[in-house]
């Protein structure tokens, strides 16, 4: 390791440059990363949010929220049997609604509404205002993206195409669903919007999108045996059902894949070149007793003290840019996400200095001796 520092510090603008280089890549991987992250937050907080154990779904429905219809009267009855302790009804529709407080009447947005039981597990925290009130059907909270298009507290929302008129009570925050704001009411609310035309619950009792349930050790076989036409999925089970939200991962998991082969590449080319360059040193060391393995593990400490400190930069840099992007880009940084591939990373570059390494080995110093760089 001394050796390896004192090098370091008699050439360092070429330890610089390769620093520079490691530190640009590591920057590359985490901005990806986050927009990544950004990307499927958008698509599925409001699924990621619900702490719930076993969700059901309709038969068939691959767990997508365009394919599910159960009863709600199943929420109903097997509270407190099958180790369920709590279960909850959830409702979605998208609609288009405008502020009612806003002049602009061409101010339109589209909204995810979705409807929930006040005071069950599944609703959101309120970061402002007051949470769903039972006694008031038509209180809504809203996702405080909305709050900055200038929705307020007291504002009356009213939805296209249909009477309801829906009153702001409550701000949430990261609430999202299929990439739009999510708008929390009442399960019987959204109900008599969802279901508005006769014969569109298909004879169901009170039917909803889907149920969430808690406990430890569900019975899922009993369930579905006691029950018709319903399936049941883990939480990770229905985040992937999400539209789009498995291809969009999909395609960044593949991008970061591809990204992390490169760096392993350009950093491997890097430091072989590097020791090419340094074979009449080597060859020299060689000849007056340093073994092969005392070099290996000075090239090999070069190159972790390097990429850790390029790495650590490189995730610096990543904050400073997150500060500089607009409100609107879906950036999500996720530390332990961070963590987790700024490791990758450094064992990248350090497997890639011991491939590179293994050149040591076939250095004959005589030959390197006499060589004319």
């Amino acid at each position: 390791m001394f050796l390896a520092m004192k090098e370091m510090k008699h050439s360092k603008t070429r330890f610089v440059m390769i620093g520079a280089i490691i530190m640009l890549i590591a920057w590359l991987v985490f901005i990806l990363s986050g927009l990544g992250n950004g990307l499927s937050s958008l698509a599925a907080a409001t699924m990621k949010n619900i702490d719930g154990d076993v969700f059901i779904y309709e038969k068939g429905s691959e767990a997508s929220m365009m394919k599910t219809k159960v009863s709600g009267s199943i929420a109903d009855d097997i509270e407190g049997k099958y180790s369920v302790d709590e279960a909850a009804k959830f409702g979605q529709s998208t609609i288009i609604v405008h502020n009612e407080n806003i002049t602009d009447a061409n101010e339109k947005n589209d909204v995810a509404f979705i409807g929930i039981e006040p005071d069950k597990f599944i609703e959101p925290t309120a970061v402002e205002g007051q949470q769903l009130n039972p006694n008031e059907k038509f209180g809504v909270l809203i996702d405080e993206s909305l709050h900055k298009k200038g929705y307020e507290i007291g504002d009356t929302i009213v939805v296209t195409s249909s009477n309801l008129k829906l009153k702001v009570i409550g701000f949430t925050k990261g609430e999202t669903f299929n990439h739009l704001p999510t708008i929390f009411g009442h399960i019987e609310t959204w109900q008599s919007y969802a279901f508005a035309a006769p014969g569109s619950d298909n004879g169901l009792e009170s039917p909803v999108s889907m149920i969430a349930l808690q406990g430890e050790n569900i019975e899922i076989e009993k369930i579905q045996d006691n029950y018709d036409l319903i399936e049941t999925f883990s939480k990770s089970e229905a985040v992937m059902g999400m539209p789009g939200y498995k291809e969009e991962s999909a395609t960044i998991y593949m991008m970061l894949a591809f990204l992390f082969v490169i760096s392993a590449v350009i950093i491997a080319v890097f430091f072989y070149v590097f020791i090419l360059q340094k074979t009449q040193q080597f060859g020299v060391m060689k000849a007056i007793g340093a073994s092969d393995r005392f070099i290996k593990n000075s090239i090999i400490s070069q190159v972790f003290v390097l990429s850790l400190v390029s790495i650590i930069a490189g995730i610096a840099l990543t904050y400073l840019t997150a500060l500089a992007l607009p409100e609107a880009m879906p950036f999500n940084l996720d530390f332990k996400i961070v963590l987790l591939y700024g490791v990758i990373l450094l064992i990248v570059s350090v497997v890639g200095s011991v491939i590179s390494a293994r050149q040591v080995t076939k250095i004959d110093p005589l030959t390197a001796i006499g060589r004319v760089e």
